[in-house]
């Protein structure tokens, strides 16, 4: 495959492609049920650990 055609294949076909991944995303990512699991990953850096990082 030399450069032209795959250049020719990244506009075109790569294109569709992340413009699919990136409407897959954002519909996961609003989904009715997604509000308390964003929540709770959004909470992680806050939380306090038991071991407070010591080995």
């Amino acid at each position: 495959m030399d450069y032209n055609t795959f250049r020719q294949f990244a506009d075109s076909w790569g294109l569709l492609y992340l413009t699919i991944l990136f409407i897959g995303i954002v519909l996961f990512t609003f989904r009715p049920g997604s509000k308390k699991i964003a929540d709770d990953v959004a909470q992680i850096p806050l939380r306090e650990d038991d071991d407070h990082g010591e080995k």
